[in-house]
């Protein structure tokens, strides 16, 4: 079996996830990591017996490093990235893609130049449920989408500094919208404030999507809440599919009162998605979320933070 090397820059919450599958996964080496923060790096260095470097130009040097997952800050996603790129590595960037538009624009263009893969980590597409609602509607079993609405709800995550929640929570949602309704949206509005004092961005969002298939997503997102709760509700002419994103069920209601609680193998969402990117690296296939797709969510989030702070309805192009 091949082993493809790996690296990964930035492996605090998020990031210590992905060295850990990486350590696990038959087909990869995990070559190297790399933090700012020393601390973390011994322990997560000297946990998983891999070398570590506070400056991670060090991995980039790594002629035999293939694939490099970036899960830093997302202020600093442009810079690293395009960094990553320039070295010739493929890329996994975690989510969001970039904090503008115009960077996640840069980041796609030059993998395209470098003929490396560019991939954006929204792992809610990998969640099994996500999977089996979408085989639900392919096979007309609510019929044509009318509306799909989500809560993803929790308390503030102090770990959270440079962005508020949409860009950090809602961004999950509008590419599940994307992937479902497969369709391009032509209008956002929103409303978003901050209620937190220790909080300098939005802690709560509700963001209203116009699709030009006609569909509509209604998003409701906080940091507010004292529990997590993480649903999704996709109403068709023919009935309606609720999917609990952590319990990883999926409920079908039809008419007569029919409810129908659907099978769904559990399965780690993020193994499945670092198992999707290495099998795109090694088969040189589009990977399953593309840079592109990223952008589009971006794209997305930014138009309903400007409607939010404008108060009015956006267009999309």
């Amino acid at each position: 079996m091949k082993q493809t090397n790996v690296g990964v820059i930035g492996v605090g919450s998020m990031g210590y996830n992905h060295v850990r599958i990486y350590s696990e996964l038959e087909n990869t080496n995990l070559m190297a990591i790399s933090d700012m923060m020393r601390g973390t790096l011994d322990k997560v260095s000297k946990e998983f017996n891999t070398i570590g470097y506070v400056d991670y130009d060090n991995i980039l040097k790594l002629d035999d490093i293939e694939i490099v997952n970036i899960c830093v800050p997302t202020v600093y996603h442009y810079n690293v990235v395009m960094d990553a790129i320039e070295a010739g590595k493929n890329v996994l960037v975690e989510k969001p893609i970039a904090l503008e538009i115009s960077e996640a624009q840069k980041m796609i263009d030059a993998a395209k130049d470098a003929g490396v893969t560019l991939a954006t980590g929204h792992v809610e597409r990998f969640n099994p449920a996500v999977r089996v609602a979408k085989q639900l509607i392919d096979d007309g079993e609510i019929g044509e989408i009318v509306t799909a609405n989500s809560k993803r709800l929790g308390p503030f995550p102090p770990r959270i500094r440079d962005v508020g929640v949409a860009i950090d929570l809602a961004i999950h949602d509008i590419d599940i919208f994307n992937y479902i309704f497969e369709s391009h949206p032509t209008t956002v509005f929103a409303n978003m404030s901050s209620k937190l004092a220790n909080c300098e961005f939005e802690d709560h969002a509700e963001i209203m999507t116009k699709y030009d298939n006609g569909a509509l997503s209604i998003l409701e997102t906080n940091w507010l809440t004292p529990y997590k709760k993480r649903q999704l509700n996709i109403t068709g002419v023919d009935g309606i599919i609720s999917v609990d994103y952590g319990n990883q069920t999926v409920t079908l209601y039809k008419e007569n009162n029919q409810v129908k609680n659907v099978k769904v193998k559990n399965k780690e969402p993020l193994k499945e998605e670092l198992k999707s990117f290495v099998n795109a690296v090694n088969t040189k296939t589009e990977p399953e979320v593309s840079g592109l797709d990223g952008f589009k969510a971006l794209k997305i989030v930014k138009a309903a933070m400007k409607s939010s702070k404008e108060q009015r309805l956006v267009h999309l192009d």
